[in-house]
């Protein structure tokens, strides 16, 4: 059974990090890609970053490119999207979900997701 379970969230300044981590089981990770998605309050669910075996290597959103790094533990299980100088406008709870081989921008395309992890940036 796909299970992926999102955690880091919480409530930071701007200007601030926060490193979200998505725990896997039931699948492998090698050969799956995960992304990390995010939706805001009244507003449609956004592709934020992926990452598979390809060779184009991590994928970013233009809106956050330079302030997060997607990266896997294969040894863990786990996928985790750092994010630094974090802004206002990237609150959102954050989700993470699987499809087997290479990386989409489109959520539809993505069979497994996880609960959410919420993110707040306030000061």
């Amino acid at each position: 059974q796909v299970q992926l379970v999102e955690s880091g969230g919480g409530l930071v300044q701007p200007g601030g990090s926060l490193r979200l981590a998505c725990s896997t089981s039931g699948f492998t990770l090698a050969n799956s890609a995960i992304a990390w998605f995010r939706q805001a309050p009244g507003k449609e669910r956004d592709w934020v970053s992926c990452v598979d075996d390809d060779l184009r290597g991590p994928q970013y959103a233009d809106s956050m490119m330079g302030r997060v790094t997607i990266f896997s533990d294969n040894v863990k299980n786990t996928v985790y999207l750092q994010m630094n100088n974090l802004k206002p406008e990237d609150t959102a709870v954050y989700y993470c979900a699987t499809r087997f081989n290479t990386c989409a921008r489109q959520a539809s395309l993505f069979p497994h997701w996880g609960q959410g992890t919420q993110v707040t940036v306030s000061s």
